[in-house]
């Protein structure tokens, strides 16, 4: 009798295979849903996330190219006010320059009138009189100094406001250059796509780096630049137009006081040369007088001379008359006339005397 062979196993019954075959039948039913899902998720993913990627990568384009367009426009601003800034500090040197230049002039006219004070110092006798040419000239130097005070002010102040428009204009210059390299950095990132070879991944690129700041203080930066070097401008401004002022007015005083001056040299000069010319007239009547004067002398000496001899002969007749004899020595009409003569002739050479004596 023949043996049948077995395998070895635990055997299923129908109805457990029937239920194998529907679980199997299930869960690949149930797996194909999910990946049915999974897939559409899936897709729904990729449509939502390029469309979020085109977006975003459209939104961060526009974002650059604002703020491209934005720094630029803070950059022609920038520009501008440094334009201005640098006209600014010209036109102020040049007006320094004028100042200086009108400060070192002032030497002259000082040294003119400090030597004719001292030329003056040398009138001798009557001649050195405190008179208005003193008066004129000393209040010259002083309008000189005064003025010269004035525009050393001036020029210092200019000196010291070219100094705060230096420093905002180097803070302009330093702004610009961080614009401009910023403007750079922008317009590469701006020029960049998907297909540059130049882009990569980076190690936490979205880290905030130190420094950073906010658009408020990056707008607010700025404005405070522009806003200090146009203060800074219209303090110059200002300060020009006091320094045309000055330089007018003291020009004007010194105008004013020179022809003063030159009024009070021509005024004394006239006095002087009409009280030369009269004291000239003086001295040629005076030389007229004193040679009438020495005629006169030279007559009263002949005259003086000439009654000599009247008194010589009067003395000698009244002397030989003493020696008349006895009662023949009478004082007679001649001794009387004699005596008389004697004296009118003496005091006649007396007056002549006296008056010889009055006129040398």
């Amino acid at each position: 009798m023949a043996t049948l062979s077995t395998k070895p196993g635990q055997r299923l019954s129908v109805s457990d295979w029937q239920s194998g075959s529907q679980l199997l039948s299930s869960t690949a039913e149930h797996l194909r849903l999910q990946s049915q899902q999974i897939r559409q998720e899936g897709r729904a993913l990729r449509n939502e996330t390029t469309v979020q990627t085109h977006w975003d990568e459209q939104d961060s384009q526009r974002r650059l190219t604002e703020r491209v367009q934005d720094v630029s426009r803070l950059k022609e601003a920038l520009e501008l006010c440094l334009q201005d800034a640098d006209a600014e500090i010209e036109t102020l040197s040049a007006v320094k320059g004028d100042t200086e230049s009108l400060l070192a002039a002032m030497t002259l006219p000082l040294d003119a009138a400090v030597e004719c004070l001292t030329l003056r110092e040398g009138r001798c006798g009557d001649d050195l009189v405190r008179d208005t040419v003193d008066v004129e000239l000393k209040k010259e130097v002083e309008v000189i100094d005064g003025v010269q005070r004035a525009l050393q002010q001036r020029v210092s102040q200019a000196f010291e406001q070219l100094c705060l428009l230096q420093e905002a204009r180097q803070q302009l210059v330093f702004d610009l250059q961080n614009k401009s390299e910023a403007l750079g950095v922008d317009q590469t990132c701006l020029s960049l796509t998907v297909t540059s070879p130049l882009i990569s991944l980076k190690p936490n690129p979205s880290r905030v780096p130190n420094g950073s700041t906010s658009p408020q203080q990056w707008e607010q930066f700025s404005q405070y630049n522009r806003s200090r070097a146009q203060e800074e401008m219209k303090a110059s401004l200002q300060l020009r137009e006091a320094m045309r002022v000055t330089i007018s007015q003291t020009q004007n005083e010194l105008e004013a006081q020179r022809v003063a001056t030159d009024f009070a040299l021509r005024k004394r000069s006239h006095e002087l040369e009409r009280a030369r010319e009269e004291l000239l007239w003086q001295q040629r009547l005076t030389q007229k007088e004193a040679q009438e004067l020495e005629q006169d002398i030279r007559g009263l000496e002949r005259d003086l001379k000439a009654k000599t001899a009247p008194l010589k002969l009067a003395h000698t007749r009244l002397e030989t008359r003493t020696t008349r004899p006895g009662v023949d020595l009478c004082r007679d009409q001649v001794q009387y006339g004699l005596v008389d003569e004697v004296t009118q002739l003496e005091a006649t050479i007396t007056a002549l005397k006296q008056k010889l004596a009055q006129s040398q």
